[in-house]
This record gives C-alpha cells, structure tokens and sequence, in this order.
C-alpha cells in the first residue's frame, strides 16, 4: 500500500468505530478529503482509493485542478472564504460551497445564476473579524439566502475554535443546527470536524467531514 492508501485506511477504520459508538451508519457521513495545495498526481491517488469528494479554499488553484481533472466525477467542495468577486466562476466547478458568511457573497451568488448547494458557516467566537454568521443572526440570514431561489442550504458548518473542548464545540452546533431547521427544515446536514477532531463531531451528528492532512499528509510548501 502507498503512504496515502495506508492512511486513508485508518481514518476510515476510525470513521467506522466512531460511527457504530454513536449508533449511526457509515452511508450518512461523507469524508471531504481536503487536498490544498497537492499536486493533481495525489487527487488522482484519492480518486483511484474510492473518493469523489475533494475540498479547497483557494479558487484559483481549486479551478486550475477542477479543469485538469474533468476527466473524473469528481464533487468539488470549497471550503474557505470565497470573495464575492470570485462567485460567479466558483460555482461552474463547485458544487457546494461550505462558507455561506455574508449577505455580500449571498448576493454574488444569486447573480452568478447558477443553482448551488451550500453551509452556512458559524462564527463561535466573539471575535468579529472571524468568517461566519453570529449563531443570533443565524435565522435571518437563512431567510435571505433561501430567498435567492438558487442556493438550496444544506445545513451548517463550523470550526472548532483553537483551544476549545471540539465535544463540547460541536454539541453547540448541533443545537444551533435546530435553529436553521425552524426556518429551513431540509437543512439539517452538519459540515464540522477535521484531521484533528473528527471522532467527537461524529459523536456529535456530523455528517460531512474536511480531513486533511490525516489522510493527506503534510502539506507540500505552496508553489
């Protein structure tokens, strides 16, 4: 086995033992592998391994992999902060965006015409500058988005802040996830947990994970 088949194997045998811990099935969580800053050599490994689903958060290297990558059915998750000025040509590769975080990219996004999936991403600390709605505005926002007629929210995502219990962290979202679901009761999907924490958001009712390096390995140094 290659370095990265011999890790993808024991995330998922983790993935495995967590989801029958918490008295859940293995067909409702989905591993985004997250592949910034790797060649297309490695997505090409990952693809070969079983996955279709692959994250990035910078859009001019996320379009150059989807356009070189054509050839495979692969679902493209962005999952960082999209300028509203790159909105309109995220979403002819992108089929979710994970950071629905402002009524600017909202707005972007309606226009650019295009039918889009999407998670609204949480702010759980009190630090302004942060990307993410404040859990209190999350109602709202979710109204306007759901008003464009175009992005169809899937539920919510969120990082657990550096420092924080992610147990506890993600048992917050999990109760703010109830909230969008009084506004938008199909949205009930949660896009948390990472290389470090994805045991305890899976305890928690995730079902979209963002594994890095855990499957990936250490980042090459960015060309």
């Amino acid at each position: 086995m290659s370095a990265i088949a011999d890790r993808l194997a024991s995330v998922q045998s983790t993935i495995a033992d967590a989801v029958r811990s918490a008295g859940r099935q293995e067909s409702d969580v989905t591993t985004i592998v997250v592949t910034k800053f790797h060649p297309v050599s490695t997505l090409r490994e990952l693809h070969r391994l079983g996955l279709r689903d692959f994250g990035e958060n910078r859009h001019q290297e996320a379009s150059a992999k989807a356009s070189e990558l054509s050839d495979l059915d692969i679902r493209w998750n962005f999952i960082g902060q999209l300028q509203s000025n790159k909105a309109k040509s995220a979403v002819e590769y992108a089929s979710v965006i994970h950071s629905l975080d402002r009524l600017s990219l909202v707005a972007a996004l309606e226009r650019a015409g295009r039918a889009v999936d999407g998670f609204i991403e949480l702010n759980l600390t009190d630090d302004p500058g942060r990307g993410g709605v404040q859990p209190d505005d999350l109602p709202q926002f979710a109204e306007a988005t759901l008003a464009t007629g175009t992005i169809r929210i899937l539920g919510v995502m969120a990082v657990a802040p550096l420092g924080a219990d992610p147990r506890r962290t993600f048992a917050r979202v999990r109760e703010h996830s109830e909230t969008l679901l009084r506004v938008s009761p199909d949205s009930s999907l949660l896009s948390m947990g990472m290389s470090g924490d994805y045991v305890e958001a899976i305890l928690e009712g995730a079902t979209h994970l963002r594994i890095g390096t855990a499957i990936t390995g250490n980042r090459p140094a960015p060309g």
